[in-house]
């Protein structure tokens, strides 16, 4: 697979065909890329929630009602939906999550490299939430 030939012939799609879906392997792929996407002192901010089901589009497809009403049927017609949605606050817990995670995964040779990690990760978050009061926006910015 080329990605730089598949971006280059890329086009916002305008309609589906219901009747087509995605391969499990092919969609294994697009996640194992949302989860690779880059952010801010790795901090992901985000949750992606996935439908590919008549009744997941269905609750999805509520939220065009009204003025973007003329996205219902792609959402409904499409093979897969991902709404990526982002976090609103990164309190203690969560940043706690995330430094156990990359330790499980192997990230940091020594403890001081972790202590460090998340030392600039605090940082970070709070000069965004204290000195310049928006951290919502910063972390909805990386999404």
């Amino acid at each position: 697979m080329n990605l730089t030939e598949i971006l280059n012939n890329r086009y916002s799609v305008k309609e589906f065909d219901a009747t087509k879906k995605i391969s499990d392997a092919d969609f294994k792929q697009v996640k194992d890329l949302l989860r690779l996407s880059p952010s801010s002192v790795n901090l992901q901010p985000w949750h992606f929630l996935i439908a590919d089901t008549a009744e997941g589009k269905a609750r999805i497809a509520k939220g065009t009602q009204g003025f973007f009403h003329f996205n219902t049927p792609k959402v409904l017609d499409a093979s897969h939906v991902i709404v990526i949605a982002a976090r609103t606050n990164a309190d203690d817990v969560y940043m706690t999550s995330i430094l156990e995670q990359e330790d499980k995964d192997g990230r940091f040779a020594a403890q001081e490299f972790k202590d460090q990690m998340h030392g600039g990760r605090m940082l970070f978050a709070d000069i965004h939430k204290y000195d310049l009061k928006d951290l919502p926006h910063w972390m909805e910015k990386q999404v």
